[in-house]
């Protein structure tokens, strides 16, 4: 089997993870890691043996006098790989794109670019043939991953007329709480919607939602609650069988001792994911509730690993190794460990 040669630009949070599962994947080799820090990422992934490349020449050389083995450039990167993700900060991506169009390479970046960068916005279940053998495409943010897995699955149903949501976003990722967090207060977004929402639709424009969005003290992951008018009335059995037609939504239950972010994710922890990652939306099944033609529901997002399974089916979807969406998530979520129900 020919293996996609998958080379990754910023080795930071989402890059670390990418490169992580890249590496699980039996028709990808991962080719190299490329970044412009010099700190313990780059040890970690020199302790993974994974080939390490600078920025530039001026970044090789840096990393060089700290000891660390560069193999290269980016330039250097891109020449051996046949895709690369693009895992850098929000908005420097985007500076990326005529160095890869140059070199004649498929690349992916993320939701924290906006839809024009690549014309085209990925999730997995919902359009995966529309991104084969496509020069690029964005996987959307943490976020509208959620919204994009939850309504899809409502929507295959017949269940969905139109949904409006209310996201408690985590105020910055763990890692980086010491420079960029918030203490005693919350932070309303200002416009409604709030961007999850049109971005939702970059991916299915049918799609009926509308977003508000408020920052909120805590760093471990989002939590969403959903107001949805059905199509109908319906009991919430059918409710948890559309839910359950998504090979990446897990039930879990307030009533297991799983009634907040920090619990759940001590639940991951204890299960041995990388991390603590939790690559699945994870929805309360037992505050889920049914009147009639309305659906109450909240779920908790992980901010830092929702977007790695979809990144992997996008890798696979660009370079047409596989052309049906429905196997290429089955082989990631077996490499992942990804799952329905978690105990």
């Amino acid at each position: 089997m020919k293996k996609i040669k998958v080379a990754i630009n910023g080795y930071g949070v989402i890059g670390k993870r990418v490169a992580d599962a890249v590496s699980l994947q039996d028709d990808m080799e991962l080719i190299g890691v490329c970044d412009v820090v010099t700190d313990w990422r780059i040890k970690m992934a020199v302790s993974k043996s994974y080939l390490v490349y600078g920025f530039d020449q001026a970044v090789s050389n840096q990393m060089k006098e700290v000891g660390f083995p560069v193999v290269g450039s980016l330039d250097d990167m891109l020449q051996a790989a046949d895709i690369v993700i693009d895992c850098t900060p929000k908005k420097i991506a985007s500076q990326n794109l005529p160095k890869y169009r140059l070199m004649g390479i498929k690349f992916i970046v993320h939701g924290g670019e906006k839809h024009e960068t690549t014309g085209h916005s990925f999730s997995a279940e919902n359009n995966y043939e529309t991104a084969i053998g496509r020069e690029s495409t964005r996987v959307v943010s943490c976020n509208t991953t959620s919204i994009v897995r939850t309504l899809t699955a409502l929507k295959n149903a017949g269940l969905l007329k139109k949904a409006r949501g209310t996201l408690l976003r985590r105020a910055t990722d763990p890692w980086e709480s010491h420079l960029n967090g918030i203490m005693n207060t919350l932070v309303p977004e200002k416009d409604i919607p709030s961007h999850q929402g049109p971005d939702a639709q970059t991916i299915d424009p049918s799609l009926d939602v509308i977003t508000t969005a408020i920052k909120v003290p805590q760093t471990l992951s989002h939590l969403h609650y959903w107001n949805v008018q059905l199509s109908r009335q319906a009991a919430k059995d059918e409710v948890l069988q559309a839910f359950a037609n998504s090979t990446r939504i897990a039930m879990i239950n307030y009533n297991d001792g799983l009634p907040a972010n920090n619990t759940v994710k001590e639940l991951m922890l204890e299960m041995g994911r990388p991390y603590g990652d939790m690559y699945e939306v994870a929805v309360w099944k037992d505050m889920l509730k049914v009147q009639g033609d309305e659906l109450f529901y909240a779920y908790i997002v992980d901010n830092q690993a929702i977007v790695i399974p979809e990144t992997i089916d996008a890798i696979r979807a660009l370079t047409g190794i596989e052309p049906n969406a429905e196997k290429s998530i089955i082989k990631t979520n077996a490499s992942l460990g990804i799952k329905q129900s978690f105990y």
